[in-house]
């Protein structure tokens, strides 16, 4: 399943939860499926958080790093 997909079956799960129209049974099972989706994409997120690469100029050299968290706007960040 790819990252988007599973974002839309979870926009759908939380507009039929919101709802409030669904039997309680189904209502756990969306709600179980929801958290099995959330699970998915924050595991998504962080292996593609790992990928990313960051050009940093510093002063009239570009570089290739790691991103990381703390790195900031104040940076330099090149994100072409």
């Amino acid at each position: 399943m790819k990252f988007e997909e599973a974002m839309e079956k979870l926009k759908k799960i939380t507009e039929q939860l919101e709802q409030g129209e669904l039997p309680l049974e189904e209502t756990l099972q969306k709600f179980e499926e929801g958290m099995k989706l959330i699970d998915f994409c924050e595991k998504k997120l962080d292996e593609t958080e790992k990928k990313i690469k960051v050009l940093i100029k510093e002063g009239e050299e570009l570089t290739l790093k790691d991103w990381k968290k703390e790195d900031s706007q104040e940076d330099s960040l090149i994100l072409e």
